[in-house]
């Protein structure tokens, strides 16, 4: 079976990169992956040749580390399949359409950019989450709790598409279009899996998603543990089944965002194709935490063994922080920001990744080993605005 990781901004891990390396995952020769540093040393395949693989193949392996790399196969792959599965997940309101007869009752509707300001909120079930049908990372969502609120949040809106609108391309980011949606209340998760080639799903990693408020829509920290993988991996797997059934994907990674209701029902937020968590966060996160390699599984077709995985984890909670640029300064305006005082504040720091804050709006991730005693060192970096660890330029 062929296989094919495309490589894309913002970010390439070293775990993913020395992956690919021994493991001789056959890398697709775009620009980017050549600027990237992909371009030796690794098997590289030219994009012609990969065009004529993916055509050729239904069962082809692929991974792409960025949801950047959906306009290449938008592009040079539309007479296959893939651009259509891809998009019944990419685009909110058709993956909204597709689940609709598992969530008859379930809120939602599109409504362009130019009609925020005559929608009538008289029908419109209070709160509401709004977010770009096209979206990525938390940007452009926000809860509307009523009137006085929906007014600010028009304002952030456009705020914000002035702020992101270079950052990622449409496929990516495409802030023309909204999906106005009720609002799912209860426990949220991320749950990076693959549906294999008979379209079963296979669970990879599952982090819980904690906030700061009743407010909060920021992606700040998702934790993982023995407790939160066996009390959620049996229900999730079925989840995931019946999506599979609806879309008939297989060979299919996905990075799904859902959320349990007091009742116990599972409702999807949104499930992100082709990819596992973003920024080479939550795959890298298993191998850190679990020691074992999702990369490697999903391309040997292959399945965790949680039951001796997960001995001796009793007790310890693994992190990933994102540290969003939340300081209310503009990345261009900060001197520096005091990495090593942020590490000064966890019991047991696995690794830093720095980013360029002045190009991307976030500071970098962190991923952490916490005794659950310790939890409070998870709650202050939660709830905090990180003022703390910058300078601002004079």
């Amino acid at each position: 079976m062929e296989k094919m990781i495309f490589i894309d901004k913002p970010f390439v891990s070293d775990f993913l990169r020395n992956t690919i390396k021994e493991n001789g995952f056959t890398v697709v020769k775009t620009k980017i992956a050549e600027k990237l540093g992909f371009n030796k040393g690794v098997n590289i395949l030219d994009e012609e040749n990969a065009i004529q693989q993916a055509k050729s193949s239904e069962d082809i392996l692929i991974y792409t580390i960025s949801e950047n790399s959906i306009g290449w196969i938008a592009k040079h792959l539309s007479s296959t399949k893939l651009p259509q599965k891809i998009e019944l997940f990419k685009d909110k309101v058709k993956f909204r359409t597709l689940i609709k007869s598992m969530y008859p009752d379930f809120y939602f509707r599109e409504i362009q950019l130019y009609e925020l300001d005559d929608l009538s909120l008289e029908n419109i079930p209070m709160p509401f989450i709004i977010k770009p049908a096209v979206g990525f990372f938390s940007m452009g969502v926000y809860k509307v709790t009523g009137p006085g609120k929906w007014e600010q949040v028009k304002k952030a809106i456009r705020e914000e598409i002035l702020r992101s609108k270079d950052f990622y391309p449409t496929e990516v980011l495409n802030t023309r279009s909204f999906i106005i949606e009720q609002c799912i209340e209860g426990e949220e998760f991320a749950v990076d899996a693959y549906f294999d080639g008979t379209g079963d799903p296979v669970i990879l990693n599952i982090h819980k998603h904690i906030f700061s408020s009743n407010e909060d829509v920021s992606d700040r920290i998702y934790i993982s543990s023995k407790e939160i993988i066996e009390s959620n991996i049996d229900q999730f797997s079925v989840f995931l089944k019946k999506i599979g059934k609806l879309s008939g994907v297989k060979n299919f990674p996905v990075h799904a965002e859902i959320r349990r209701e007091r009742t116990g029902s599972v409702l999807p937020i949104e499930i992100n194709p082709m990819r596992f968590g973003g920024w080479c966060t939550t795959a890298d996160a298993a191998h850190l935490a679990y020691g074992f390699n999702p990369y490697v599984l999903y391309f040997s077709q292959k399945r965790p063994e949680w039951k001796e995985i997960l001995k001796n984890k009793e007790g310890k909670l693994y992190s990933i922080i994102v540290l969003d640029n939340s300081t209310g300064t503009e990345g261009t305006q900060i001197a520096s920001f005091d990495y090593d005082l942020l590490l000064s504040n966890f019991e047991k720091p696995l690794e830093l990744r720095k980013i360029d804050y002045e190009e991307y709006p976030v500071f970098g991730f962190l991923f952490t080993e916490t005794k659950e005693e310790n939890i409070l060192e998870l709650e202050r970096i939660l709830k905090s605005d990180l003022k703390e660890f910058i300078t601002v330029n004079e």
